[in-house]
């Protein structure tokens, strides 16, 4: 059985908070976001309680979430961050590259990062981490620091809303114009 803050459940916390999130932008008509769940393949299945006892992931999946915000096709995955430097090996490129042609398609992506060790939460734009991915591939750091970060992408705590991702959401598409 896995501990709270054992590597197994790392970032269900920060997964709770955007699922109630959603819930909340539904109820009041904003938004419409689901959770796309991780693909596994079962391997055996205790046949008494009918459970899934052994899995291996099937396939690369894409983003955690994907939906539609007052009609502007929305995707975005959410990490979180202990320190202040973040490693690009926590993004695959197949999520880049279908971020990448999500955007083409009209559509915005971007990611939500909870630095734990500094309680806030971070919007990070497609186009700014697509800078720090290219720079990665041309041979310069592999990751990013906070510092480095435009700090009007934070997100202000909101009543009632536990992250308020919608109004970064509007800043990333006014900041497009």
């Amino acid at each position: 059985m896995a501990t709270w803050n054992s590597r197994g459940l790392r970032g269900s916390t920060l997964e709770d908070l955007i699922n109630r999130t959603n819930e909340i932008y539904l109820e009041n008509g904003l938004a419409l976001i689901q959770k796309i769940p991780t693909p596994i393949t079962p391997v055996n299945i205790d046949k008494e309680s009918r459970h899934i006892t052994l899995a291996y992931f099937g396939q690369k999946s894409t983003v955690d979430y994907i939906g539609a915000v007052q009609g502007i096709p929305v995707c975005f995955d959410a990490k979180e961050c202990a320190v202040d430097t973040f490693a690009l090996q926590n993004i695959h490129e197949h999520q880049v590259e279908f971020m990448r042609q999500f955007e083409k398609q009209g559509g915005i992506a971007f990611f939500i990062i909870y630095y734990t060790h500094k309680d806030l939460f971070y919007y990070l734009p497609y186009e700014m981490l697509r800078y720090f991915w290219d720079r990665a591939a041309q041979g310069g750091r592999k990751s990013f620091r906070f510092e480095e970060l435009n700090p009007e992408y934070i997100m202000p705590q909101k009543s009632g809303v536990f992250v308020p991702f919608l109004d970064m959401m509007q800043k990333d598409l006014d900041d497009r114009e």
